[in-house]
C-alpha cells in the first residue's frame, strides 16, 4: 500500500455532527453522533504508519491545515436563502468590509467544516480533505421545495445532467459549496466544453474566491443502505472518481479550464465517511489523488432521496 497523506502533504480538517433516523431501510436509519474537533486531535497525531504502530517522530505526523478566519455571524437565519452572492452580501453584512456569515441559511442544517477553503488551498498543488454534515431532519426534500434552494441549485435542476439519478446529489453538493464557500455556479454538467468528445466530464463548474473550480460529485452508499461499508469499497469508488477527474481536467476546453477540482462525496452515514478517510490515508497513491480537494458531506435525517 502507498500511504497517501505524508507522501503528498494531504491536509485533513474533520468536523462532524450528529443526525437521526428511524432504522427502517427505506428511511434514514439512526446515524452515529461524532464530534471531531481538529486535525491535530483526531487524525494527525494518532495515525500509525502500519496497524498497531504509533508515530514517534514528527515526520510521521500529517501537516496542519492552514488557519482560516472565522466569518462574523451576522446571518438572519429566519429569512429565505438569497438568490445570489450579491444579495447575500447586502443582507448579511452590516459592514461592507465583512464577509457574510456561513453557513448561509438554506434547506437543511449544515455543521462541521464550513467556510474553510482558503485561496491557497484553491490554487496550490496539495490535496485536502474536509468533512461536514447536512441534517435534513424529518422533512425530506421534494420538488415543491425547489424555491428554497439557491438560484444555482434551481438552475442545476432546470438544466438536468448527462444521465443517471444523481441530480439531487449534484444539487445539494452545490448548495453546500454555495452556503459554506460562497461558490458561484458558472456552468452545469451539460454546459462545460471539452476538447475531446470521448473524455470524462465533471458535474459542475463554479467560482470560489475568483478561482474556477471543477466539481465532481459522487455518493458513498451500499445496499442495504445501512449495511457495513468497507475500506475496500471506498477504494473502488475513489479510484474511479480520481481517474475521471484526471481525465476531465486534461480534456476540458481552455475557456472552461479550472485550477483544480473538488471531489464532493455525499456519504450515507459516518461509517462511509470513515471508510473514505481510511482509503485516502492508506490505499490511494499521490499521483491518483493529485491536487484534488475532497469534501465528504454526511447526510443525516430523512435523506433517502439523495441516494
Amino acid at each position: 500500500m502507498i500511504r497517501l497523506f505524508p507522501a503528498i502533504g494531504l491536509v485533513l480538517v474533520l468536523a462532524a455532527c450528529s443526525g437521526t433516523g428511524d432504522g427502517n431501510t427505506d428511511i434514514q436509519p439512526q446515524k452515529d453522533t461524532r464530534a471531531v474537533d481538529s486535525v491535530q486531535d483526531t487524525v494527525l497525531d494518532s495515525l500509525p504508519d502500519t496497524p498497531g504502530e504509533t508515530p514517534d517522530t514528527p515526520s510521521d505526523t500529517l501537516p496542519v491545515a492552514p488557519e482560516t478566519t472565522p466569518k462574523t455571524d451576522t446571518t438572519d437565519t429566519t429569512e429565505p436563502p438569497p438568490d445570489t452572492v450579491e444579495d447575500t452580501l447586502s443582507e448579511t453584512a452590516s459592514d461592507a468590509s465583512l464577509p457574510p456569515a456561513v453557513p448561509l441559511s438554506g434547506f437543511g442544517e449544515i455543521t462541521g467544516a464550513c467556510g474553510v477553503l482558503s485561496p491557497a488551498e484553491l490554487t496550490d498543488e496539495s490535496p485536502y480533505l474536509y468533512v461536514n454534515h447536512l441534517d435534513l431532519g424529518d422533512n425530506p426534500y421534494d420538488d415543491e421545495d425547489l424555491e428554497f434552494l439557491t438560484a444555482g441549485g434551481q438552475e442545476i435542476w432546470s438544466d438536468g445532467n448527462a444521465g443517471g439519478n444523481s441530480i439531487y446529489s449534484e444539487m445539494f453538493a452545490y448548495e453546500l459549496l454555495h452556503r459554506c464557500e460562497l461558490a458561484i455556479l458558472l456552468k452545469t454538467e451539460t454546459e462545460v466544453e471539452y476538447q475531446a468528445t470521448a473524455s470524462k466530464i465533471t458535474d459542475l463548474l463554479v467560482e470560489i474566491d475568483g478561482t474556477k473550480i471543477g466539481v465532481s460529485v459522487t455518493r458513498a452508499v451500499g445496499w442495504p443502505r445501512d449495511a457495513p461499508w468497507t475500506t475496500d469499497q471506498a477504494v473502488v469508488l475513489l479510484e474511479k472518481k480520481f481517474e475521471g477527474i484526471l481525465n476531465s481536467s486534461a480534456a476540458v476546453a481552455p475557456d472552461d479550464a479550472w485550477t483544480k477540482q473538488i471531489l464532493h462525496i455525499i456519504a450515507y452515514a459516518d461509517q462511509h465517511a470513515d471508510a473514505i478517510q481510511a482509503a485516502l490515508a492508506e490505499d490511494i497513491g499521490p499521483n491518483l489523488a493529485a491536487d484534488t480537494i475532497v469534501i465528504v458531506t454526511v447526510s443525516d435525517g430523512d435523506d433517502g432521496f439523495l441516494y
